[in-house]
């Protein structure tokens, strides 16, 4: 496994780069932030994850571990595929991803080309708990939490978006609310999960 590459930097495209290691031109598909970077005939090292397919061996590059964490976390949601995960980090940072996920903010996942608004409930909702922001930007000041019943709109429609009615979503997101002495203190993204999961339950017993 190839985790980082140092080298003379011999061309800059618009989605990749070729840097020059040890007479080897290693091509390498990179966020537009990272490309930007990079200057042709100067040296760089940029960090790398490699996707193996039957028919390829692909590199793709970050600045940071941060970065290249969050698009192995984005590529494991179903439908996001490294085009899109690499799409999803050329608009934000990695800090603002683990923010997106960590609000519930699914409408910063749909400013990325090839993601709907379905798509980014998806992203929000497989991702959450998975990211935990680092250092001094999980501070209450930088990450307000949205808490409170406040995340019912937002649940009910994400719940709408899945399939459900408005008029069903509604009374679940009321009952569990009812029902869940802690439901104030929760996110969206948990919210949500929370949610799904009691209307599982109920579906599986209703089989029974």
């Amino acid at each position: 496994m190839i985790s980082s590459l140092t080298g003379r930097v011999q061309h800059v495209g618009l989605d990749s780069a070729v840097i020059d290691v040890n007479g080897f031109g290693m091509l390498v598909n990179a966020p537009a932030r990272v490309l930007a970077s990079l200057h042709v005939g100067e040296t760089a090292t940029v960090l790398t994850t490699m996707i193996v397919r039957e028919d390829s061996m692909t590199l793709y590059g970050f600045a940071e571990p941060a970065e290249r964490a969050v698009f192995d976390l984005l590529l494991s949601v179903s439908g996001v595929g490294p085009r899109i995960a690499l799409a999803a980090l050329g608009i934000h940072t990695a800090s603002d991803i683990e923010r997106a996920v960590a609000t519930g903010d699914d409408k910063a996942f749909t400013k990325v080309p090839g993601i709907g608004p379905k798509g980014a409930r998806r992203i929000v909702l497989e991702l959450a708990g998975k990211l935990i922001l680092s250092g001094e930007e999980n501070s209450a000041d930088q990450l307000p939490l949205n808490t409170g019943i406040a995340w019912k709109p937002q649940v009910v429609d994400a719940l709408m978006g899945l399939g459900w009615s408005e008029k069903d979503a509604t009374a679940s997101v009321d009952a569990f609310i009812q029902h869940d002495p802690n439901a104030e203190t929760l996110s969206v993204a948990q919210a949500l999960k929370s949610v799904l999961a009691t209307l599982g339950s109920q579906h599986s017993l209703g089989r029974h």
